[in-house]
């Protein structure tokens, strides 16, 4: 097996600390395990350690640069014909504090580069495997497999959770003072459910872009793919005019905040006008679009709304071009979409994409397989166990449309605030202007603050927080526990964008981030500087 294999190069290859702090065997954990759950392996770490799994598609990256810690694998039978795994770090310096990180679309596997940027803070950090081994675009594993599902929607996170936190006050011998939970995308959405089902699980969340409707993000997958489809179409926008629409947009767009600096700061506010982009018989054909591909635009900007008008899903932001060719660039609807319908609702391969209707999203309300939608905006339990949610998305987001963070967070106001609960005072959402999905900007806009996934993303290996700004104006995972352990809200974060997303090669802007509705607004002086701006309403 792959960890036997994997424990061998780790025992001869790096050398093992002779003595520990704390026992980092198996016997160490074995009396709190319950029947279905075994230790595949406990591996101590010296300091600038490297870990990883070579065997996993999902997450090939390694942690770097890790202080010492215990390493230790745990699998769970969750059922006749599933179980999940678990990876957990242990640190030699503990911060008495737990987190667990998300995964990523369907992946299955352990994320040990998350788990390397939280271990670097001081915390006891865990991740799920979610209960199979794959890369996020492959969902073939669920096929006829209503357990597995049921491990990725929400079992395997939580099951994992519940054991590990037993593990931690075993290790440590004394209890966990604050629990945690950062991940962006499936991260987002998993922490989302897992605070619906299990309010008390965490004090914190810090949830970025979340797939928190997986049956209406899925088939919309699908039907975004088809507005652009068939490639042979006279409708068909060739991903080569996708920049000739994107610096349309930003000539039109961009400077409605007052500065014309590459970031639309709310893309909600520009009117835009299609027929700027019309070829004329004077027209470069390579730089203009037809009436027909003009007819395509209008869909991609519009929310995607069927039978009896009913609402299925939001649309991409204008200036989301730049990330178009994920869902919208291909010979055929992302995989993201057709093999969540063939794998995970219909369990049947050969299903087309090209029988695609609005009855499919109907069937997988219906279904719901594997129960992943965490679409319970009733947040009060969460709120009376005295957890606090920093919840984020990116404008430029073109994989998980950001009006769905909106949706969301609107509908627990909705909720909630007739009812007299004061939402702000303990759940947020911060848009990310020029941000795209879950990290990464467009036209330098700054994008880092330490959320879900990020740290991992830097051209800079072995990062965790900002670098140069470990505070909790500037890192939100630190804004999070600042909130939760001192009553101190984000009431602004600074985002950060390091020159070629490299910190030795220093900072090229920075900009405040506002709470949800308000939004950065210029007040004068650097435009590169978030001292020059407040939070406010454009005008």
């Amino acid at each position: 097996m792959w960890f036997v294999k994997y424990l061998a190069v780790r025992l001869l290859g790096l050398g093992i600390i002779k003595s520990l702090a704390y026992q980092c065997t198996p016997s160490a954990f074995t009396h709190v395990l319950p029947a279905n759950a075994s230790i595949l392996y406990t591996v101590p770490n010296g300091p600038n350690s490297t870990f990883g799994n070579p065997y996993n598609p999902g997450y090939p990256t390694n942690a770097t640069n890790l202080p010492p810690f215990c390493a230790v694998l745990v699998n769970v039978t969750s059922s006749s014909t599933s179980s999940f795994t678990f990876g957990l770090f242990l640190p030699d310096q503990w911060n008495d504090r737990f987190l667990a990180v998300g995964n990523g679309g369907f992946a299955g596997g352990v994320n040990y580069l998350d788990m390397g940027a939280g271990l670097q803070y001081g915390f006891a950090v865990i991740s799920t495997d979610t209960g199979h081994n794959s890369s996020s675009f492959d969902i073939s594993w669920a096929l006829n497999e209503p357990e597995k599902k049921i491990d990725w929607g929400y079992r395997a996170m939580h099951g994992s959770i519940v054991l590990a936190k037993q593990l931690v006050t075993a290790y440590y011998q004394c209890s966990i003072r604050y629990s945690y939970y950062s991940g962006c995308s499936t991260g987002g959405r998993q922490g989302l459910k897992d605070i619906e089902l299990y309010p008390e699980d965490f004090d914190g969340v810090l949830a970025g872009a979340p797939a928190w409707w997986t049956t209406h993000l899925q088939t919309w997958t699908i039907k975004l793919g088809t507005y652009n489809l068939p490639v042979n179409a006279s409708s068909h926008i060739p991903v080569s005019l996708f920049p000739v629409i994107s610096a349309e947009v930003f000539r039109q767009c961009d400077g409605l905040d007052g500065l014309v600096d590459g970031i639309i700061v709310d893309p909600r506010r520009c009117d835009f006008y299609y027929e700027a982009l019309l070829c004329t018989p004077t027209s470069n054909a390579s730089a203009c679009l037809t009436s027909p591909q003009i007819d395509t635009l209008y869909h991609i900007y519009n929310d995607y709304v069927d039978t009896n008008q009913t609402f299925v899903f939001p649309h991409l932001e204008l200036g989301s071009e730049a990330q178009w060719p994920v869902l919208l660039g291909g010979p055929a609807p992302n995989a993201l979409g057709t093999e969540y319908v063939q794998y995970f609702l219909l369990n049947d391969p050969s299903w087309p994409y090209t029988d695609f209707s609005y009855a499919t999203v109907q069937l997988a309300d219906a279904q719901d397989p594997g129960s992943p939608n965490a679409d319970d905006f009733d947040l009060a339990p969460f709120h009376a166990h005295g957890g606090k949610l920093l919840q984020y998305h990116g404008l430029s987001d073109a994989l998980i449309a950001t009006g769905s963070s909106v949706y969301f967070y609107t509908h627990v106001l909705r909720t909630l605030l007739p009812r007299g609960v004061a939402v702000a005072d303990w759940y947020r959402l911060f848009l990310v202007p020029g941000m795209q999905h879950c990290g990464g900007g467009v036209n330098d806009a700054p994008w880092y603050f330490a959320g879900g996934g990020q740290a991992g993303t830097l051209a800079t290996p072995g990062v965790h927080g900002v670098p140069g700004f470990a505070d909790a104006r500037h890192d939100a995972l630190l804004a999070l526990m600042a909130w939760v352990e001192q009553g101190v809200a984000p009431e602004t974060i600074v985002a950060t964008k390091f020159r070629n997303d490299t910190v030795a090669e220093g900072v090229v802007r920075q900009r405040l981030l506002c709470p949800y509705p308000s939004t950065p607004v210029y007040r004068g002086g650097d435009v590169d500087s978030a001292a020059s701006f407040s939070c406010g309403a454009v005008v």
